[in-house]
């Protein structure tokens, strides 16, 4: 049976009740990975510029930790300021969350996530809506103008989970082993292409993404110039700046083909 394609644009926008399962479903996949460490993978490099498995989660563990907290964020954008100067200041504060738990154990960090994760989830869904709409991420981080929607409530329904799941994937990648991938999942990578739309200004162009996340979509409007074969998660990572583990096939006009290339989305 032939699978349609659809719009990218046409793809629904997670809402706060489907944000609130997708967080769950995410934070609970991405504990059972870390749960399941040998001793000697947590030195393992990652796709993050300088940080192993063990830095890497304690930068998870920092970002659910503001969520309740966010004088603890203004703190270490602060402080980044004065110690890291050569870095903006999302990833100076991104290094500072690093910083904060340099000396604790990757195990012990496992019992951090499970103890503020949940704490930050609810903190996200007691926000009242209008509260949520109106405070802007770009307040802090200059750098979340580029998204599509720099408030809290983008915040909480799409990117939580999407960093979180980019994580997991890098994770993955680290030790050796595939992503465990169900309906969350798609949901997920759904609002990077959606992402992806919202910013296309290239030539029209199909999306053929293979995989339990995957699906056919099309950026822009009438005959695609240009189509992508590629697996869903290979895409998001190429999306992401990351290195695709697998082939991006590209089929079509050479102008198409190269704004696929060079198509970003901010995770």
């Amino acid at each position: 049976m032939a699978t349609t394609t659809t719009s990218a644009r046409a793809v629904p926008r997670t809402t706060g009740t489907r944000a609130r399962l997708v967080n769950e479903a995410e934070l609970r996949a991405t504990l059972t990975v870390f749960r399941e460490l040998a001793d000697e993978d947590w030195r393992r490099p990652t796709a993050c510029t300088d940080w192993n498995v063990r830095d890497m989660l304690a930068h998870i563990v920092g970002q659910y930790e503001e969520l309740p907290r966010p004088w603890t964020a203004v703190r270490r954008v602060r402080r980044a300021a004065r110690t890291h100067p050569h870095l903006g200041p999302l990833d100076g504060h991104n290094q500072a969350q690093v910083e904060d738990r340099q000396a604790v154990p990757g195990r012990e960090l496992i019992g951090a996530l499970a103890h503020f994760a949940p704490q930050g989830l609810v903190a996200l869904r007691r926000m009242p809506a209008p509260v949520r709409r109106r405070i802007r991420l770009s307040l802090l981080y200059p750098e979340a103008k580029a998204l599509p929607d720099d408030s809290m409530d983008y915040l909480g329904n799409v990117l939580v989970a999407r960093d979180t799941w980019m994580h997991r994937v890098d994770l993955g990648d680290a030790i050796g082993a595939e992503p465990v991938l169900d309906g969350h999942d798609r949901e997920i990578v759904d609002q990077v292409v959606l992402d992806l739309a919202l910013a296309w200004t290239g030539p029209t162009s199909e999306l053929d993404l293979h995989g339990p996340a995957g699906g056919r979509r099309l950026l822009g409007i009438g005959t695609p110039a240009a189509t992508l074969h590629a697996d869903a998660v290979d895409f998001a990572r190429h999306l992401s700046g990351r290195s695709a583990r697998g082939p991006l096939e590209l089929q079509g006009e050479p102008a198409a083909r190269a704004a696929l290339l060079a198509a970003r989305v901010v995770f």
